[in-house]
């Protein structure tokens, strides 16, 4: 379907970072053509600008492709994913501070002579001369004290990983559904927070299935996944390395292993196949159930493996979490059996507890925040959504690990640096109605920070008084930053 010659007959004039060798370029600098004259920034600029128009094209032509046929089978997608340009691109957008994978590599290192390497490496990626590394496993802190498995790819595998989400997501973004929000262009956790906030006001929602997938990504079937992505994808180019980088192994205290199941978190491409393994798995099942088995109203909301489904039937809830059931266990899934709950919930939950005697409504967690059945100042229903206790005990745990480790560092230093954290957390949590947890908040960094400064003096106390002025110079006060979920629906 896709012309491979379908790029500009222009020929493309290498690049080389400038000041090569000094490292990451700071952010003024430009990167300079070697084929171009000096002293001609204006035709550097229009030569770059229309590389990045190119690739946008190219991904604009797949992704209308895509939208116009369901059932276009892509047979020639790769050369959009090796090109020197497309790679370039997702080199620069990799984190420049990650942890490096068991090549040691990182970005600044790579980076020194980047024109060579990504020569090189769309060489090898255009003859299958490219061989996945392993990714190195390391385990990060969860909420609830538990460590959570990460997979760090070697950078080549970071660059072409992203540089072929950017191709396949071009083709699947046309084909996910609408409540689906997680790790999508021009959708995020806001996106779905509102979308579950304005189904549950606005339809007759009075059950709510709170779910929860055990090990989603460590029991995805590697066989199953691959049958869906040939739903879609013909290149089998683009299939091989999608089961290189599934079968490249997971090297953990110098031992390697081959997990049978199961996509590493970490990857570039990880969420882009959960995405696909649930849309075939849970999406296209649920929506049909919906329209066709379900005689009342149904929602649901998808971020990631995370989901909720509200429904108006308590009947209807109970069947479909029995067929969902079944369902996962054909594709090697499970819901969690104590993390997964029906609760009544809605504008109808507090008065028919009430009159039963079973006091107030169950809540349930999604994406970070606590939904609530509340009311507004009109007497209205609303869903309050509060922060997390868990998440933001555990924010302010770490806070205080790192204010210890800065206890002697300048004052300006340190308040310059939790300013950071608290706009960085008032950023994500500042939706309207959460304004008290954000006061807490505030509050508990500006005690951690009082200990600190006490601890760091025996003669020199710092008073409540003077903490509350150092903190009025330093933190920002809490105000909303999100609009009301309606609005932000109304607006797109």
């Amino acid at each position: 379907m896709m012309n491979e010659h379908g790029k500009s007959d222009r020929p493309v004039v290498p690049k080389k970072l400038a000041n090569k060798g000094c490292g990451e370029p700071r952010p003024a600098e430009r990167v300079e053509g070697r084929g171009l004259a000096k002293g001609n920034p204006d035709q550097q600029n229009r030569d770059r600008t229309q590389n990045r128009r190119d690739l946008q094209n190219a991904l604009e032509r797949v992704r209308q492709a895509a939208q116009r046929d369901k059932g276009l089978r892509f047979t020639t997608l790769w050369h959009h994913v090796y090109g020197v340009d497309r790679l370039r691109g997702a080199y620069l957008a990799l984190k420049r501070e990650a942890a490096p994978g068991i090549d040691g590599e990182t970005w600044t290192q790579y980076g020194r002579d980047l024109e060579d390497n990504l020569q090189d490496l769309s060489d090898r990626l255009r003859r299958g001369a490219y061989r996945a590394k392993p990714v190195r496993r390391v385990y990060i802190p969860k909420p609830d004290g538990r460590q959570r498995p990460i997979g760090v790819p070697a950078l080549e595998d970071k660059i072409v990983q992203r540089a072929a989400t950017e191709v396949l997501g071009a083709v699947y973004d046309a084909d996910f559904l609408g409540f689906s929000y997680g790790f999508r262009p021009r959708r995020g956790a806001h996106n779905a927070l509102d979308a579950l906030s304005v189904g549950m006001s606005r339809r007759r929602v009075n059950w709510v299935l709170d779910a929860d997938i055990r090990g989603f990504f460590d029991a995805i079937d590697h066989g199953w996944l691959v049958k869906f992505i040939e739903h879609r994808i013909a290149d089998q180019r683009v299939v091989r390395h999608v089961q290189k980088w599934l079968k490249a192994g997971v090297l953990e205290e110098g031992c390697r292993t081959y997990p049978e199941a199961g996509s590493p978190q970490g990857g570039s491409i990880s969420p882009l196949l959960a995405n696909i393994y649930l849309h075939y798995v849970l999406d296209l099942w649920a929506d049909h159930w919906r329209r066709t088995q379900a005689q009342g109203d149904v929602i649901l909301v998808r971020y990631a493996d995370d989901f909720v489904v509200g429904f108006q039937d308590r009947a209807e809830a109970e069947r479909f979490l029995g067929e969902l059931r079944e369902r996962f266990r054909k594709f090697h899934l499970e819901l969690h059996p104590d993390k997964t709950r029906l609760i009544e919930f809605g504008r109808y939950a507090t008065e028919r507890r009430g009159r039963r005697g079973e006091g107030k409504p169950q809540t349930f967690n999604f994406l970070g925040f606590t939904h609530i059945c509340g009311k507004d100042r009109r007497g209205r229903f609303v869903v309050l959504r509060q922060t997390m206790r868990e998440r933001m005990q555990a924010k302010l745990k770490a806070t205080g690990k790192l204010l210890r480790r800065r206890m002697h560092a300048a004052l300006p230093e340190v308040g310059r640096w939790l300013r950071s954290v608290v706009e960085g957390y008032y950023r994500y949590y500042a939706v309207p109605r959460n304004y008290p947890a954000l006061k807490s908040f505030r509050f508990e960094v500006i005690r951690l920070w009082h200990l600190a400064l006490r601890r760091r003096s025996q003669k020199t106390r710092v008073t409540w008084k003077r903490m509350v002025a150092i903190a009025k110079r330093w933190l920002p006060t809490p105000r909303i930053l999100h609009p009301y979920p309606e609005q932000r629906l109304i607006v797109r």
